[in-house]
């Protein structure tokens, strides 16, 4: 099925680059919550809700373009957890630092994740303890790496004061900011040795690149030190979190 889920992904990065390509069709409106809304975030999810209706009937969708009431989400023990565009700014913004995030979640874990980057046409994906990349028609199996001096990714569009103390009590390290789940996946392959998140995110947003980071190897904890859980509650805001190789 990782398989399928990889091909899915891809599909609506086409959709997304359709749109990409052609700025006038973008359709650029607001959510309650003011946060952007594009023709490509709605194409994306129509393709990827339909195909995994289609392909695991039993298992239901929550996705961020359509949540469900939490009186249908609380008994859930299985779904699928997706954002059909994670970095909606970055796309408008057009630098290209967005992905299509598909994850499935049982009893409260990501067990298989795919994040799909169609500018850069790179997909990282991983099941279990295993986690991969493809580019060019090449995959290979990742791992994360330490560094003497490590490199810290950090948002984009959400930085903030407690980020910039926890920076400066770090330590020797460089930076780099960078949109959506990509930073998951730089932890992941050994590009990155560190994502620190005090801002708020929702369950979609990270859930896809846990999966993949967590199969690398890498740690994902909130600043208690408890693991992200996905089982299913009212809330669907993350508490701030660390990535980590470390």
């Amino acid at each position: 099925m990782l398989n399928q889920i990889c091909h899915l992904a891809r599909r609506a990065g086409e959709a997304i680059m359709d749109i990409y390509h052609h700025p006038d069709t973008m359709n650029i409106s607001a959510k309650e919550d003011n946060s952007p809304l594009t023709a490509a975030d709605l194409a994306a999810h129509h393709i990827i809700l339909q195909e995994l209706t289609a392909l695991t009937p039993d298992i239901p969708v929550l996705s961020e373009e359509d949540p469900q009431a939490w009186s249908e989400r609380q008994r859930w023990t299985q779904y699928w957890l997706v954002d059909p565009l994670d970095g909606t700014k970055e796309f408008i913004s057009r630098n290209g630092e967005f992905t299509v995030n598909i994850a499935l979640i049982s009893d409260g874990v990501p067990v298989m994740g795919v994040v799909y980057a169609p500018v850069a046409d790179v997909l990282y994906f991983a099941e279990g303890p295993r986690a991969w990349r493809e580019r060019g028609g090449q995959r290979m199996q990742i791992k994360v790496i330490n560094a003497e001096l490590p490199l810290v990714v950090i948002s984009r569009s959400h930085q903030d004061d407690e980020l910039a103390d926890y920076l400066a009590q770090l330590g020797p390290h460089e930076t780099q900011a960078i949109g959506s789940s990509l930073k998951f996946c730089l932890v992941a392959e050994g590009k990155a040795q560190l994502y620190p998140r005090f801002n708020p995110t929702h369950i979609w947003d990270t859930a896809a690149g846990h999966a993949v980071a967590l199969a690398a190897g890498a740690h994902i904890t909130d600043w208690n030190g408890k693991t992200l859980d996905y089982t299913p509650r009212e809330s669907m805001i993350n508490p701030g979190f660390r990535v980590s190789s470390f």
